[in-house]
């Protein structure tokens, strides 16, 4: 019997393949060899789930891989006509970063509240500057997004004292964790009441460019804004401008339309605008983590057993994981 192919697009292959010897011939691919290795792959690793490359060397028809798992949470670099059309499954990292980016969404809002940014730049400066900051007990949260990863942010700010509502694709009443979940039309209700707005949605047609001039109009001017989910949620100009104009007190986007930032770009500048380079889930030994991930999947796949994670290609997420 042929031992299946795995083809791995990286230029740098993933840890822990090696488990993979004597069941499977990996291949490892960069975007400029991947349109030529693609036919003759049974299963594609989409390691450098940066990349756009899948979208551009999607082969016609013929041969293709059955199974294309990508090492992120969010698919939206997949979601092309040609592979949505097609019967190939594709599953996501669901999992491995759910607790990771809560904490560093935690960890915004407490650098934020207790303004450790100007506390830093006080020492630098040699400088002793007492001053009064904000309270995070009490204060409260609009998260956008249901997921798994925008369960875990509100689960963990709810320990910290700050009262969460959650909005996802619909309502729903009696939640477990959070008493409701509020429908996406009820955002404009809720924003001016918040002082943190967190966004970790999926990148899908109604969510891309929801934080622009309207929404940010209903925010707080001491309301701040993090986001941690797909650079497109934001129009990054009209946030510059409301941060600018001093209209809401603070921003964190962890996610970018253009990453990185050209070096002349004005975000750069922009005041009260924190910038970090899409870390917000990556830990010391996430790569081991989305790699046994994977593995643990392709025992499944070898064995012809359900795949875990399997992404409905009309929703843009995997069924269950609530948006």
């Amino acid at each position: 019997m042929t031992a299946p192919r795995v083809l791995v697009l990286d230029d740098d292959p993933p840890p822990r393949l090696d488990r993979l010897e004597g069941r499977a011939e990996v291949l490892i691919s960069d975007a400029n060899s991947l349109a030529t290795r693609l036919p003759d792959a049974d299963v594609l690793l989409v390691w450098d789930f940066l990349s756009d490359a899948v979208r551009h060397a999607w082969p016609g028809p013929g041969p293709r891989p059955t199974w294309v798992h990508t090492a992120s949470a969010g698919v939206d670099r997949l979601l092309f006509p040609e592979l949505l059309e097609s019967d190939t499954v594709i599953t996501n990292a669901r999992g491995v970063f759910d607790r990771p980016i809560a904490e560093y969404v935690a960890g915004l809002v407490l650098a934020l509240a207790k303004d450790f940014r100007g506390t830093w730049a006080a020492q630098d400066q040699r400088r002793w500057v007492h001053r009064e900051t904000a309270k995070v007990y009490g204060s409260n949260a609009v998260v956008v997004g249901t997921g798994p990863i925008g369960r875990r942010i509100g689960a963990l700010l709810q320990t910290l004292g700050v009262t969460v509502e959650l909005v996802g694709r619909r309502a729903r009443e009696r939640d477990p964790a959070f008493g409701r979940v509020h429908a996406a039309g009820s955002l404009p209700e809720l924003l001016p009441e918040a002082d943190w707005v967190i966004c970790a949605a999926p990148l899908t047609p109604q969510t891309t460019g929801m934080f622009d001039a309207a929404t940010l109009a209903l925010m707080r001017p001491t309301a701040r804004l993090i986001n941690i989910g797909r650079g497109a949620h934001v129009v990054v100009d009209d946030l510059a401008e409301a941060l600018r104009a001093g209209r809401i007190a603070g921003a964190a986007l962890d996610v970018l339309p253009e990453e990185p930032p050209a070096g002349d770009s004005p975000l750069w500048d922009v005041p009260n605008l924190m910038l970090s380079p899409h870390m917000s889930g990556d830990t010391f030994g996430w790569r081991d983590d989305l790699a046994h991930q994977f593995l643990d999947n392709f025992d499944r796949w070898h064995a012809g057993r359900p795949l875990l994670n399997v992404v409905d290609k009309r929703l843009g997420y995997v069924p269950g994981e609530e948006t």
